[in-house]
């Protein structure tokens, strides 16, 4: 990804999941479409591409937190551990 195509995607690392992945979904469906210029193709595929990277780390630490979660006795969630203990 060149210079200018990193500054134009800075903002996806701001993005919640659901506004990165409502936004990767329109442009999978542009794509699928075929009637986008070959220059925007490739600029929106790259941002689909910060997208999904987004998405995948938002997912990855969702998961790492209810990983965390501890059980009582009954199996009731009774609190969390650090992700990083120690």
């Amino acid at each position: 990804m060149s210079d200018t195509s990193a500054a134009s995607h800075a903002d996806v690392a701001g993005l919640s999941f659901e506004k990165a992945l409502g936004e990767l979904e329109a442009i999978v469906t542009r794509l699928e479409r075929g009637d986008v210029a070959l220059e925007e193709s490739i600029a929106i595929y790259e941002r689909g591409e910060a997208l999904k990277k987004r998405c995948e780390a938002l997912l990855r630490d969702a998961e790492a937190r209810v990983q965390k979660i501890t059980l009582a006795a009954d199996g009731s969630p009774s609190g969390t551990t650090p992700l990083d203990p120690g």
